[in-house]
């Protein structure tokens, strides 16, 4: 190391020694140039590791004096490198000062490494003294020479000074003695040559300088202790140095000649010594120069020196030493003062301008600076009091002056005062002598205008004088202040603002006002031209008031009030109205924003003060609600605050509420109505404060807790008050329930369970009492009009955050009370088990292992002695982690069982969701900021889990659970909203409950692919979808309930509510087109277009182009919502359908009102945007014309839409309800052109389902076929559009169109139907078999029958079927033309050529076991009756089973075991005998090993295919029923006909006829049930009677369509469960017995005996019969929707040549019957008629009475 230091300063020894203080050689200046950056860089380098290894390393002397050498040669050459000019370097510009930074750089190293090297040095050794003195002077020498180079601008000059000097204070405070006296010798010219340096005014005086006043603050402070005598000396040789005048009296022109920088800057360094130092001693020793030289020096006339003095002065007096304090506030009072008095004198022209400044800038600036600094609170009191004085004597003076503004004198002054009250409470009582300055501040506040405008909108007022020279010139300064604009200094009314917050009541003490109104006068000269005596100035100052007061006094009932009493309000008005402009209306007096800080508390002072005159009285009143507009205008304007600033905002807020509600127990009756009044504007403006937890504290607890004791020794006044409480407390709950039920409740149970928690009974009555009698359900509510809580989704939402025990889905009637009671007594009873269990853990130590040194025994002491009461914070994190981990465990298995299918038990989970919210919300007070994840966890799962479960139990426990958490935590609403913004978004991801939109998840369209619907059959889904939807209702609702809650307060929250709607709206097919998820759909659009109408409301007015973009989006999934048929779907609940169509009315409500509301704030500020998207492709609509035309119409054809469904909805929730919507306004033709062209331009589907809804609308169909025909292309994947362009018209042109057909998306089974009908059989693709000219047909089915034999075996009997039989002496029916009758065996024959060897053999066996049992019956015929039974016996004997595979042909999934030959029976008929027979059948796809008994009937003569037309139509019926879960009972049972005239039918199991049942009996059905099923009531009656009514109503429905004859109690079947069934449709249609004399005239049978069991009233009033005319108009109005389809099957077998088609028009009355003209109420309507007409009609009567003569039958 020594080599390389010695190599290191080789360079630097020549020629330095040879250095003259006169100049330096161009070799020295050479030889600096010559030395590289990197060189310097390698050096400092090495000095900074040098000083490194000294500090922590001892090194060998030698070395060490090596390095102190070394670093004596670098500083020795600092001043003569620092000498060096600028110009006798070659080098100049930045290269030059890089290096000159560079070497700098070196230095400072340098110098560190020399003071470091002194460290380890005897202190007391002779040699380390005379080191460290040299080193001192060295160092000085060093910051000298620093001071006076050329470069000391440069940074790096400045910290290299810095070094030195801090190496200088190091060794002075390390060494002190000697060395310190030195230092303070050699520092004085130091520190007066910085002085000299240094700026003057600037803001900072340089870097040297705060070194240098840091360096001798480090000294004085050391020395002060150690040896204070030349600490002593040194201050004084500074302080005297200010009074030197160098070369001063020399000059001839004093007043031209500046105070020398060195003195100015001398005053600064004393001043900030002082203040640093912070001793009296020192102050004692500086002030009183300081004073002198103002009072008697130099310094005591104006002129720089004195402001400078007067600054400094000024900060001294704000260290708060109480001498040095009080001279020097008398000092500035007395000196403020005299420049008043000056004003207006003679010489006050030829006052210097420091004068001036001194007036405007440095007294106030000090005066302020002091109110700063001052912490003494006895001194700030003091100085109040002292600044208030200055204040009145200032505005006294002011006013004595003529032709001067006393706000030039008293406004400089304000900000002082301002300070100095900051921290003075106006609620205190102040003293009478304060108060009165305060009174007299504000006086001249008011008189001369200081005090900001106090009107929002300026009011029109004559034009202002500048010159303030005539009387009426204060009167206008008054009007100007009230109504602006503001005329001085905005400082002043920054400063007027501060001072109102921290001002007292201006409160009179007299009763009279007479004392007051003198004692305000004796503020002016008896002259004064504001006396009492001056009409004139009075009628100003009343002009001045009422504008003040908004009008709400008039001038002229003012005549009472003199001007000063005028000029006393109006500083009044201007002082409680200020407090709120400028912060809300809080006062100071605490961190803390409570109702103690409201203004309000100021402002209600004025009105207790008795005895008031009338016109006095009013203006305080006036000044009140003044006062509480400017409160809303400062809370609306900051409206769109978020973060700390809404926080204070909101805080602000519920503090006036808490103020008011609590002023509502004051004794004066006027001030408790005011504040009702009051409280509910602010309600109403603010709905926020209803679910604000300390207002609601307030009214709840306060009618107790805060009454003044005036109230409670008065018995009357505290009923009185107890009866306003209970009124504004109901009313408040009331309101808050409508608009969020869920968060409403959530409070009261949280304020439940404080009442409950606290010891004394008398609140807990009070709350009781308050609460009672308050209701929330389905029944009729307190509120009136559409609130949120008449959304059925938001009462589901809060019968789930009830925590009552209720079926959502139910209508239901709860008590807040009761309810809230029970609720909270769960959360208490969860809450108290985290305790408990948090104690019991803590008191044995934890868990912990055996081998632990705490076990059972020390917890057992811990138990005994108490010691668990105080828990280390170790072992609650022990505690919390694991319960965390149990919780969260068990979380985990639901979600688990819920993901593999199973069951989550409700009762476990609902604890598990409640001991963790209860554990959640324990832990939130903790400091502790372990386990933040596992608590971020358990927060998370407990928002994510009902949405994982998706069931609507789980989603109640998760409205229970956040509501909880909201409303115990307010603090955890955005957390836990953004947890289920995310669950949401993931629902949508995941394609579950409103979100399924695959076809499977569609409901009736699914169910009834391909055979009614277009599609492929689909796989049901294996979770019932309702189940999903369900539970994202009663998500949705509570969702609406939180936006309710923070719309007004919180755009956080708001924003996450964007994301979830964006998210929901991204894609209008992201939807289910269940049509159970109507209403759950129709109400999460209602919340978005709710959010949109935010951005009128304030909170959201930077997003209008976002919330614009989002409506487009709503409306466009509201208008694809309508591009599917309308559907119907029932649930077991009445309350379901109810809700769904009121969901829809709401929101019909809601968007039919939008133009009125909403729109007045939207049309102004989005019309920019509106205009701007004309022409435009917009990112919804695509290409417009005009965006503001496009959107009206879309709403409108939406609105239309939404009406109709809302229509519809209300008839399937209501069906009885027989009244008829006649408000509807009709719709024109042009208009319906108008809705079909915009469905069409937004979705082609759209127009399609317009149609379908309007059925007879020809305007609206022949629009849409031509939109259709012109867009053909473009529709092809669109099976719904076929009947669009192929129509019998386009057959028979053979158009175009048709070429469309092969590359066209495939239709439902019954819409191909059609085209198979006769109007089609004109074209090759559009025809039947018995049309079949080109063998499509025959081909296609030849195709079939190959993949399958069973289909293949029933083809063939069908074509068997249509044979006709060739018996002599018939000719051949109409309509069986011979080529058709010539094809059908060449077909059959075809069918069996294709078999193949096994199939062939299979089709032998099959029907040849069938024949032969078919051929009995015409064995039998020749035989008696009584010999026929045993006839049939034998024959079956003779049959033998062939194989296990032969089927039922009714049932081919029922194979045949073997047939039991003692079932045969023969059965009555005109034709040949048709027989019975039963077989042992198994099921083809189940158990081999359960045989069942299966009964056919065979006939021979009669034909079959009637009754398979008929129950094709029913069980067309029954898949629709089932589809839209109706309850209704159809049984179409099986029938085949096998061959001409010959059949099988399929007999109903486990049923007898009611024939029968009256060969056993006489009674009727009523008698019957009883005896089959018990008493009437009892659960099998009751459930015998409920089938018979569902299969009642079933059978209603198509009877009406099929109009099925001949329905005597022979062909009415009743099963073993009570269940109807008819059988024998040989008259349907248009076909009745008795050659169509069409007898029985009811649409169905409705005997007198079938009512006694559907109406027990006999007088159609029962609810029974209400059911059943329910489940009729349902049952057919669901038919009315597949119309066309169940036209199509019977239409196909027009040209069949069956009976039913043999006369009239049957397809024509079919449709007739269907009433597709009508509207949905109208068909309900007509259904109930047809009900009522068929109930007990004679005509039914009739015919069984002839039945029953003619043939035998019971009736």
């Amino acid at each position: 190391m020594g080599v390389e230091l010695r190599g290191r300063v080789v360079w630097s020894q020549p020629g330095w020694d040879l250095m003259e203080v006169g100049g330096l050689s161009k070799q020295q200046v050479a030889s600096f140039e010559e030395e590289s950056a990197e060189g310097l860089e390698k050096e400092e380098i090495a000095y900074k590791l040098i000083g490194h290894v000294l500090d922590r390393v001892k090194i060998d002397n030698k070395l060490l004096e090596l390095v102190r050498f070394i670093a004596k040669k670098q500083l020795q050459s600092l001043s003569a490198f620092l000498k060096i000019r600028k110009r006798d370097y070659n080098e100049q510009g930045q290269l030059l000062k890089a290096r000159v930074n560079a070497k700098l750089s070196v230095y400072q190293a340098a110098a560190r490494m020399k003071v470091q090297s002194l460290a380890s040095l005897d202190v007391d050794g002779k040699t380390s003294k005379r080191l460290v003195l040299e080193t001192l002077a060295l160092l000085i020498d060093a910051a000298e020479a620093c001071l006076l180079s050329v470069w000391r601008k440069l940074k790096n000059c400045e910290e290299l000074f810095s070094s030195l000097l801090g190496g200088i204070a190091q060794i002075a405070v390390t060494r002190g003695g000697q060395p310190m006296r030195v230092l303070l010798i050699r520092l004085k010219p130091l520190v007066l040559t910085t002085c000299a340096q240094a700026d003057t005014w600037g803001g900072s005086q340089g870097a040297m300088f705060e070194t240098v006043m840091k360096t001798s603050c480090q000294i004085i402070e050391s020395g002060w202790t150690k040896d204070r005598a030349p600490v002593d000396t040194f201050i004084s040789g500074l302080a005297s140095s200010i009074r030197e005048r160098i070369d001063y009296d020399e000059q001839v022109d004093k007043q031209k000649q500046g105070v020398p920088a060195v003195q100015l800057n001398a005053i600064r360094l004393l001043a900030d010594l002082t203040v640093a130092v912070n001793k009296s001693e020192v102050v004692d020793m500086i002030l009183p120069l300081f004073i002198e030289s103002l009072e008697e020096g130099d310094a005591s006339t104006p002129g720089l020196l004195r402001l400078r003095l007067l600054d400094a002065v000024s900060r001294i007096a704000g260290l708060g030493f109480e001498k040095s304090y009080r001279e020097t506030v008398v000092l500035m009072t007395r000196s403020y003062l005299s420049k008043l008095s000056s004003v207006g004198s003679a010489e006050s022209k030829t006052l210097a301008p420091e004068a001036t400044t001194e007036r405007v800038e440095t007294l106030p600036a000090g005066f302020l600076l002091i109110a700063s600094e001052l912490k003494n609170m006895k001194l700030r009191s003091d100085y109040r009091h002292r600044l208030l004085s200055l204040c009145s004597d200032v505005g006294l003076a002011a006013e004595s002056k003529s032709g001067r503004s006393g706000a030039d004198f008293l406004g400089p002054l304000l900000s002082a005062v301002a300070e100095i009250c900051s921290d003075f409470d106006p609620t205190v009582n102040a003293e009478p002598s304060l108060l009165k300055l305060f009174r007299n501040l504000w006086f001249y506040v008011a008189l001369f205008g200081l005090a900001p405008p106090i009107q929002k909108i300026q009011q029109p007022t004559k034009s202002v004088s500048t010159t303030l020279n005539s009387v009426g010139s204060m009167g206008t300064i008054a009007l100007q202040a009230v109504g602006g604009p503001y005329m001085w200094n905005a400082q002043w009314s920054y400063a007027v603002q501060r001072i109102a917050q921290g001002t007292p009541p201006l409160v009179v003490s007299s009763v009279k006002w007479l004392e007051d109104e003198l004692e305000l006068n004796a503020l002016h000269n008896p002259g004064s031209r504001r006396g009492s005596g001056n009409e004139k100035a009075a009628l100003t100052q009343r002009s001045a008031l009422s504008a003040s007061l908004g009008g709400r006094v008039d001038v002229a009932a003012m005549s009472t009030i003199s001007g000063v009493k005028a000029t006393y309000l109006l500083a009044v008005a201007f002082l409680e109205i200020i407090r709120f402009s400028s912060n809300g209306g809080i006062l100071n007096g605490g961190s803390s924003l409570s109702a103690s800080r409201s203004a309000f508390s100021c402002v209600f002072e004025y009105l207790k003060t008795p005895n008031l005159m009338p016109a006095v009285f009013n203006c305080l009143m006036a000044i009140v609600h003044r006062a509480f507009e400017a409160a809303v205008i400062w809370l609306e304007d900051r409206i769109t605050e978020t973060g700390n600033e809404a926080n204070v905002r909101e805080s602000t807020l519920f503090s006036h509420a808490c103020f008011l509600i609590k002023s509502m127990s004051q004794r004066e009756e006027h001030i408790r109505d005011i504040s009702v009044n009051l409280l509910t504007q602010l309600r109403d403006k603010f709905p926020q404060v209803l679910w604000n937890s300390s207002c609601l504290d307030s009214l709840l607890f306060s009618v107790h807790n805060n009454s003044p004791s005036a109230v409670i020794n008065d018995p009357a006044l505290k009923a009185s008050v107890r009866s306003l409480y209970q009124k504004i407390v109901r009313e408040w709950i009331s309101i808050s329930l409508s608009y969020a039920p869920c968060t409403s409740q959530g409070l009261l149970q949280e304020k439940l369970c404080k009442a409950n928690t606290w010891q004394r009974t008398q609140p807990t009555t009070d709350v009781v009492s308050l609460l009672t009698e308050i209701r929330i359900g389905h029944s009729k509510n307190d509120w009136t009009g559409i609130r949120t809580a008449n959304i059925p989704a938001v009462m589901a939402a809060a019968a789930a955050a009830s925590g009552a025990n209720l079926n959502v889905m139910e209508a239901f009637n709860l008590e807040v009370l009761s309810t809230g009671i029970v609720s909270a007594t769960v959360k208490c009873n969860h809450a108290g088990e985290i305790a408990g269990m948090r104690r019991l853990y803590n008191s044995i130590g934890g868990f912990q292992s055996s081998g632990a040194p705490t076990g059972f025994g020390s917890g057992l002491q811990r138990l005994i002695t108490g010691a668990f009461s105080q828990p280390t914070q170790a072992e609650d994190d022990s505690f919390n982690e694991m319960l965390l981990n149990k919780i969260v465990l068990l979380l985990q298995q639901s979600v688990s069982i819920a993901e593999k299918g199973g069951e989550v038990d409700k009762s476990q989970f609902r604890d598990t969701c409640s001991q963790a919210a209860a554990f959640l919300l324990s832990n939130l007070a903790s400091e502790s900021k372990s386990n933040v994840e596992g608590f971020a966890q358990l927060l998370r799962l407990l928002c994510w889990c009902p949405a994982y479960i998706s069931t609507p139990d789980s989603m109640e426990t998760g409205v229970f659970i956040w509501t909880w958490l909201v409303s115990a935590a307010p603090q955890l609403g955005s957390l836990v909203l953004a947890e289920l913004v995310d669950a949401w978004l993931w629902t949508i991801d995941t394609k579950r409950g409103l979100f399924a939109h695959e076809v499977k998840y569609s409901g009736p369209a699914a169910k009834l692919r391909p055979l009614l619907a277009p599609g492929e059959p689909e796989s049901l889904p294996e979770i019932d979808p309702v189940e999903q939807i369900m539970a994202h209702k009663i998500w949705v609702g509570f969702l609406i309930d939180r936006f309710e809650v923070v719309r007004h307060n919180s755009v956080e929250q708001l924003l996450l509510l964007a994301r979830l709607l964006q998210g929901t709206t991204k894609s209008p097919w992201n939807f289910s087109r269940h049509p159970a998820a109507t209403g759950t759909f129709f109400t999460i659009m209602l919340l978005g277009l709710k959010f949109c109408s935010c951005h009128s409301q304030g909170n959201l007015q930077n997003f209008k182009t976002g919330l614009q973009l989002l409506e487009d989006r709503i409306y466009r999934a509201c208008l694809g919502w309508f591009a599917f048929e309308p559907e119907w779907f029932d649930v077991n609940n009445v309350n379901f359908s109810v809700s769904e169509a009121r969901s829809l009315s709401i929101f019909v409500h809601y968007i039919s009102n939008d133009g009125q509301s909403d729109a007045r704030g939207r049309g102004h500020e989005n019309g920019n945007y509106l205009a701007d998207m004309n022409n435009q492709c917009h990112p919804v609509w695509g290409q417009m014309e005009n965006y503001a035309a496009g959107r009206e119409k879309r709403k409108q054809l939406l609105m239309m839409l939404c009406q109709h469904e809302a229509d519809r909805l209300d008839v399937w929730a209501q069906p009885t309800n027989s009244k008829e919507n006649t408000s509807r306004a009709k719709i024109s033709s042009e208009k319906w052109i108008e809705y079909a062209r915009t469905a069409f331009s937004v979705d082609p589907r759209i127009a399609l389902c317009l149609v379908s809804r309007f059925p007879t609308n020809t305007n609206l169909k022949a629009e849409v076929t031509q939109l259709v025909q012109s867009h053909i292309l473009d529709l092809r994947c669109i099976p719904e559009a076929l009947p669009y362009f192929v129509t019998p018209t386009a057959v028979d042109e053979d158009s175009v169109l048709l070429q469309q057909l092969p590359h066209w998306a495939a239709c439902s089974i019954t819409q191909a139907l059609e085209f198979l009908t006769p109007a089609y059989k004109g074209h090759p693709r559009c025809s039947h078999l018995r049309y079949d000219d080109g063998r499509l047909v025959e081909g296609y089915l030849l195709r079939a029958t190959q993949r399958s034999d069973i289909f293949a075996h029933i083809l063939i009997w069908h074509l068997q079927g249509e044979t006709f039989p060739s018996e002599s002496g018939k000719e051949v029916a109409p309509g069986k033309n011979a080529s058709f009758q010539a094809l059908l065996p060449a077909v059959r024959q075809h069918i069996i050529d294709g078999f193949t060897t096994k199939a062939l053999n299979l089709f032998e066996r099959e029907f040849d076991f069938f024949d032969k049992v078919t051929s009995i019956s015409g064995v039998l015929y020749p035989l008696s009756k009584e010999e026929r039974r045993a006839g049939i016996r034998r024959e079956l004997e003779k049959i033998e089973l062939v194989g296990e595979d032969l089927y039922l042909p009714t049932a081919p999934s029922k194979l045949v075991r073997g047939i039991r030959v003692d079932s045969g029976i023969p059965l009555q008929s005109a034709a040949k005998v048709p027989i019975m027979v039963t077989f042992n059948v198994v099921d083809r796809f189940g158990d081999q090993n359960h045989v069942k008994p299966q009964a056919c009937i065979f006939k021979v003569g009669d034909d079959c295919r009637q009754d398979v037309l008929a129950l094709q139509v029913i069980a067309l019926l029954r898949d629709i029923f089932e589809a839209v879960g109706l309850n209704l009972y159809l049984f179409p049972y099986g029938v085949l006909p096998t061959g001409p005239e010959r059949g099988i039918i399929e007999v109903v199991p486990n049923t007898r006829s009611r024939s029968q049942m009256g060969e056993t009996t006489d009674g009727g059905l009523y008698e019957i049930f009883q005896q089959d099923y018990g008493p009437v009531g009892s659960p099998s009656f009751e459930a015998a009677r409920e089938n018979f009514i569902i299969s009642s109503a079933g059978y209603a429905v198509a009877s009406l369509l099929l109009q099925p004859k001949d329905r005597h109690n022979g062909n009415l079947l009743f099963d073993d469960a009570g269940r109807l069934v008819h059988i024998d449709f040989g008259f349907i249609l248009e076909t009745s017995p008795g050659g169509n004399m069409r007898f029985e005239s009811a649409h169905f049978k409705l005997s007198h005996e079938m009512t006694q069991l559907l109406d027990p009233s006999g007088v159609m009033k029962s609810e029974t019969w209400s059911q059943f005319v329910r489940l009729c108009v349902k049952g057919y109005l669901a038919a009315r929707r597949y119309m066309d389809g169940i036209i199509n099957t019977v239409m196909l077998m027009l040209d069949s040549g069956l009976p039913c088609f043999s006369r009239g028009d049957p397809i024509g009355n079919l449709r007739k019957r269907f009433h597709p003209e009508m509207s949905e109420r109208e068909a309900a309507n007509f259904m109930i008629r047809v009900c009522t007409d068929a109930y007990n009609k004679w005509t039914t009567a009739g015919y069984d009475l002839i039945q029953y003569i003619q043939q035998g039958i019971e009736k």
